[in-house]
């Protein structure tokens, strides 16, 4: 987009539409042109549907002239991730072992709950191989790279998602999170992300061994935002016997609540995880915010036991599953890394597999006995600042459970709601977030305390550093 629209919110559009003053033409035109200006260094987008999005946007230009909308995100430019379907388009899940001459007649619920809004659809955006890390290169795309700096990773796995949006590419992004793959890329690209309680969006098929701690959901650069989009990704599909009853309400609701008498307890050392300084101060800062906004703050322990010796089996057995799917003659096109962590996966037995299946009911039943006494959890969104693109992970020197997921995954295992919103920056200027989880079906809830914190933060959207990094990438 060109820099007066940029970073315009989805809320801001739609009312810019609705006044006449704005039309889904222009700014698609304008997302499309910065799109081809930044991609090449950022390389975050699996494909991009250029036609296609003009011709949405031309058709929602008319409904809003007609006084027809479909919905507030009508005409909103979002991007879609690559491990969903879109009608027309390959879902690759950056792998070389996907076939791409298939029909790809289907549009994942997400997607179509979104096409049924008029948003308009840019393309899709990058992801590590089926999705299996906190990081975002693959043997398809290579390395995505994050615009706060070309040499650091933007997370994962919706990491094409994250860096395209922080770069003011589209209004929205859709990703999901199985491990933290919506929260970890928004904190590494200064975003907020938020992660449904599981159920809460509908989704299909369900071909994943990680179907039942993936959720779809929301990247955006403002809480109500989220809400917006929230509002027509949680309605009804048919296809998802595994969803959630449908709550028909506006999300949106109850954000400017506040969070006075609200029972909190900051966890930095939950399950174990060992924060680095450069995370935990502005971290600490944030929880402090929190406190002066009216809400009871106590300092946590560990809470829960640590998740690698309970879940790593059941981890790998998951990728032996994904392994096992793909035809022997394709396996040497796999990424290296995960093909090895993959049959390291085949030698799990039943027995671990179910111990990991129970361990995973034990830590929702903590979390939940735990949120008796406090309303919200809140913890960094990861122990470490964003790494360099060329991270091996997990590795010695970047641990899945040590470095990347010990925050976010025990509520992909749980099954509990929990966002990502940015509160700071290191010393070397790049992005850190603040996680705010809360008990299972208290979506709403976690909404409201992120948009309280984030009106206390006043975090800008572009941050100036982040602003300036981008003027000198497209000069």
């Amino acid at each position: 987009m060109t820099e007066d629209l940029a970073y315009l919110s989805a809320v801001e559009l739609g009312a810019r539409y609705r006044a006449g003053g704005l039309t889904p033409v222009e700014v698609v035109e304008s997302a499309l042109t910065r799109l081809a200006r930044l991609e090449p260094l950022l390389n975050a987008f699996q494909r991009v549907d250029a036609e296609g999005a003009r011709q949405a946007a031309r058709q929602s230009a008319e409904r809003w002239r007609q006084g027809a909308s479909l919905s507030p995100l009508d005409g909103v430019p979002v991007t879609v991730k690559d491990t969903l379907l879109a009608k027309g388009w390959p879902t690759l899940q950056g792998s070389r072992t996907v076939e791409v001459a298939q029909s790809w007649r289907e549009d994942a619920p997400e997607v179509a709950r979104l096409r049924a809004a008029g948003a308009v659809l840019l393309g899709k955006t990058t992801t590590p191989e089926f999705g299996w890390k906190a990081l975002t290169d693959s043997p398809l795309k290579g390395a995505t790279r994050s615009p706060w700096n070309p040499e650091i990773t933007p997370g994962g796995s919706s990491g094409g998602a994250a860096a395209a949006l922080a770069a003011g590419i589209g209004a929205l992004a859709l990703g999901t999170d199985g491990g933290g793959s919506i929260r970890i890329p928004s904190s590494h690209c200064g975003l907020f992300g938020f992660k449904p309680s599981w159920g809460r969006v509908p989704h299909y098929p369900h071909k994943s061994p990680f179907s039942t701690v993936i959720s779809g959901g929301p990247l955006a650069r403002s809480v109500r935002d989220a809400a917006v989009m929230l509002n027509e990704l949680a309605k009804p599909d048919p296809r998802d016997v595994t969803a959630l009853p449908y709550e028909k309400r506006d999300w949106c609701d109850g954000l400017e609540d506040g969070i006075k008498g609200l029972r909190i307890a900051f966890a930095p050392g939950l399950g174990g995880a060992e924060p680095r300084d450069a995370v935990l101060q502005p971290v600490r800062e944030a929880v402090r915010l929190l406190g002066e906004l009216g809400a009871a703050v106590a300092e946590a322990g560990g809470i829960i036991d640590p998740l690698q010796p309970l879940f790593e089996p059941y981890w790998l057995a998951g990728f032996a599953h994904t392994l096992r799917q793909i035809p022997r003659d394709r396996h040497e096109l796999l990424d290296p890394r995960f093909r090895l962590l993959a049959e390291q996966g085949l030698a799990v037995g039943l027995e671990a597999y179910c111990a990991g299946a129970m361990a995973r009911l034990h830590l929702a039943e903590r979390l939940q006995a735990f949120h008796a006494d406090y309303d919200l959890l809140v913890t960094p969104v990861l122990p470490t600042p964003p790494p360099p693109v060329t991270t091996p992970y997990h590795s010695a020197g970047y641990d899945r459970w040590r470095d990347a997921v010990p925050y976010a995954l025990p509520f992909n295992l749980a099954g509990n709601p929990a966002a990502s919103l940015p509160c700071g920056v290191t010393e070397d200027g790049l992005p850190v977030g603040v996680q705010i989880a809360g008990p299972r079906f208290a979506d709403a809830l976690v909404l409201r305390a992120s948009r309280a914190l984030e009106q206390a933060l006043r975090w800008p959207m572009p941050h100036p550093l982040l602003e300036a990094r981008l003027a000198r990438l497209v000069a």
